[in-house]
């Protein structure tokens, strides 16, 4: 038995078919740069938030700076130091000296 079938073209598709075509791969193209977009953007920001909870733990672990002696205040040891080792100081003296230079 002979079926008879609707004309079927052959070749190129349509205006439509092209327009249709077009239009899924634009969209899947802008979805798919999208979803880039957001996974390097979630990226950057973990990226971020790591460095800046590595800073603060680092700041965290150091503590507060050290108090420095200035460049008088080593001049003034040195002073200290040749009176006493010139016997013009006492040890006692010298120590007493010391600690209210340095803030003991």
């Amino acid at each position: 038995m002979f079926v008879r079938r609707p004309f079927v073209r052959a070749g190129r598709p349509g205006l439509i078919g092209t327009a249709a075509r077009t239009a899924v791969v634009a969209g899947t193209a802008t979805a798919v740069a999208g979803r880039v977009a957001q996974r390097q953007q979630a990226h950057a920001t973990q990226a971020a938030e790591a460095q800046a909870y590595e800073q603060q733990q680092a700041a965290a672990r150091s503590g507060p700076p050290a108090p420095s002696a200035g460049t008088g205040d080593i001049a003034e040891l040195q002073r200290l130091a040749d009176m006493h080792s010139q016997g013009l100081l006492t040890d006692d003296e010298f120590a007493a000296a010391k600690s209210r230079l340095l803030g003991l």
